[in-house]
């Protein structure tokens, strides 16, 4: 499977977000990774359906949207309606996992289940089968510019495993502190979408940001 580059736009110039939607679309990025935070769930506010339809106005790539979210189920459609092309959840925030995933299914949408820090990827034995992407988390969710935890590339060494057991094939994306110094170790240890935001727009120019990175996973992968 070839690798996926996400570039997260909670780390995009708000006052600019047209133009860096644009840089997206020109790179070679695949998708457009869109982090919906609640200040409940996670300590932190980022913005919801209004902004969720101005990106996919000019977006044109999926959007991969992330809820960090308490009780998504309540705005699932909302979120597809805004042109949600994937929808992650979280783990610890849905007690009817199942049902979720279920509901995302029918909406259309690729369904994905985020894993926080300190959660271990066993608990998705029984809905592994279900998802068409499990997101581990590099960081703890809330704040862009975190450091990287160094425990996820065990636990993308044991959600390979799981999937290996399972006989399932799906998207494992990793999300919190990649950039070009962990990215090839990540495609190693068995992510193929990499969510990445300051990164790239931290960066003196981002589209090229976005190609080394994809070079560098692409090489890992090989």
């Amino acid at each position: 499977m070839h690798p996926i580059i996400a570039p997260s736009i909670l780390a995009a110039d708000f006052a600019n977000l047209q133009r860096d939607i644009e840089m997206i679309n020109a790179s070679e990025a695949e998708w457009i990774h869109v982090d919906v935070m609640d200040g409940m769930f996670v300590p932190n506010i980022s913005f919801g359906f209004p902004v969720m339809s101005a990106v996919k106005k000019h977006a044109k790539k999926p959007l991969d949207v992330h809820l960090m979210i308490v009780d998504p189920d309540r705005y699932l459609k909302n979120f597809s309606d805004a042109g949600a092309d994937g929808i992650i959840v979280h783990y610890e925030a849905c007690p009817n996992l199942h049902r979720t995933v279920q509901y995302i299914k029918e909406l259309g949408c690729r369904a994905a289940v985020a894993l926080n820090p300190h959660t271990p990827v066993a608990l998705l034995e029984d809905i592994i089968g279900d998802l068409d992407q499990v997101l581990i988390m590099s960081v703890n969710p809330g704040f862009g510019g975190q450091k990287f935890i160094a425990n996820t590339y065990k636990k993308l060494h044991d959600l390979r495993e799981l999937c290996a057991s399972k006989g399932v094939d799906l998207l494992i994306e990793v999300d919190g502190g990649v950039d070009d110094t962990n990215i090839k170790q990540l495609a190693e240890a068995g992510a193929n979408v990499f969510v990445a935001g300051n990164a790239v727009f931290s960066a003196t120019d981002p589209a090229a940001m976005i190609s080394k990175l994809k070079g560098l996973s692409t090489i890992a992968r090989s």
